[in-house]
């Protein structure tokens, strides 16, 4: 894996306790695509941690790399950063990553819907920033749901954007604590309008973001298969939420009924290892109690970095947002929430 040093150039306080963190610029350029992360490597008290966050800088400018980070309660790395980072320090990261993406094409005339939720402002605004700059044609259409204008990241610079691209960008806006209740919450019916209303091009070109909590993002996919898009058009992203930031230490146990332990052989590299996974613990962690250091990002079944091919044997994930069903079939697994279910469970890493 590649990996970045990335010295901080500028740290802001931003509304909804978040903090936006820019870097300087590298010797060497760093390529990515809208709406990708990068994966932060900490060590605090001798332990590794990782922690995704998405850029909102857009790849189509001359941006520098910049990431927002929301203070979570209890939040072991947002509070390190939010209280204990400064500018000039020094900060190692993995090259970006992820597959909620867009590709812009110049001329192309399609209608995409943003759909974002909180801090899900982040690669969205990458997003909605690279489509307006990078081509001609397309309508965006933002949907963004926050508490209120106070708490809301990027209005000022969404607004201005919107100012810039009149005939190309709309914003509408859900706030809680909106006094017209049809805009203080994102609702089936709302979703169906704004769809209907703001479709320009062809239907089947259409694209459709979205990233909030899991909640959000299912009501809004659920809306968009019922209006009989493919889910080939519906793109999704997860973002950490304070349930990700628990002690990575705590090994209560969970109800399963297999307490087996199980063999797993890995294979990676060219070379080939056996570990013993017992039923408590996910395929990554065993393997990187054993220094066997294969790649992974999030360790939360979001980002897909540690997704791998099980040719053997069986894995249960824990929790999944990046593999479909049809992957699942062919064996597709996410080692970061993966237990394995058979001895001499096979894996091809990557």
């Amino acid at each position: 894996m590649k990996y970045l040093s990335l010295k901080i150039a500028e740290i802001s306080q931003q509304p909804g306790d978040n903090l936006v963190i820019k870097f300087e610029k590298t010797a060497a350029p760093v390529e990515y695509l809208a709406g990708q992360f990068l994966t932060f490597i900490f060590n605090i008290n001798n332990k590794e941690i990782r922690r995704s966050y998405s850029l909102f800088s857009s790849p189509g400018t001359d941006e520098v790399l910049s990431i927002a980070v929301k203070l979570v309660e209890n939040g072991e790395i947002s509070r390190h950063l939010h209280h204990k980072t400064r500018v000039g320090d020094v900060l190692t990261a993995v090259a970006p990553n992820g597959i909620f993406t867009y590709l812009p094409y110049q001329n192309i005339q399609r209608t995409v819907f943003l759909f974002a939720a909180g801090v899900g402002i982040t690669p969205i605004f990458s997003i909605m920033k690279t489509a307006l700059l990078e081509e001609n044609e397309s309508k965006i259409i933002l949907v963004y749901s926050n508490r209120s204008v106070a708490d809301a990241l990027f209005y000022e610079e969404i607004q201005d954007w919107e100012r810039r691209y009149p005939e190309r960008l709309k914003v509408i806006y859900f706030f809680s604590d909106a006094k017209n209740i049809m805009m203080a919450r994102l609702n089936k019916f709302m979703i169906e309008q704004i769809v209907v209303e703001n479709m320009e091009f062809d239907p089947q070109q259409a694209l459709f973001y979205t990233c909030g909590p899991i909640d959000y993002m299912v009501n809004c996919r659920i809306v968009l298969l019922s209006l009989k898009y493919s889910i080939d058009q519906i793109k999704r992203e997860t973002y950490y939420i304070p349930e990700d930031e628990q002690d990575e230490d705590d090994t209560t146990e969970k109800k399963v009924a297999d307490k087996n332990t199980y063999k797993v052989i890995l294979d990676w590299k060219q070379n080939t290892y056996e570990i013993e996974v017992p039923y408590y613990k996910r395929i990554l962690e065993v393997a990187l109690d054993q220094n066997i250091n294969i790649p992974y990002s999030c360790t939360g079944g979001i980002c897909s970095t540690c997704t791998s091919t099980c040719v053997s044997g069986g894995v249960r994930m824990d929790y999944n947002e990046v593999l479909t069903d049809d992957e699942i079939e062919k064996g597709r697994v996410l080692l970061c929430t993966g237990h394995p279910t058979a001895n001499n469970t096979r894996i091809i890493i990557g």
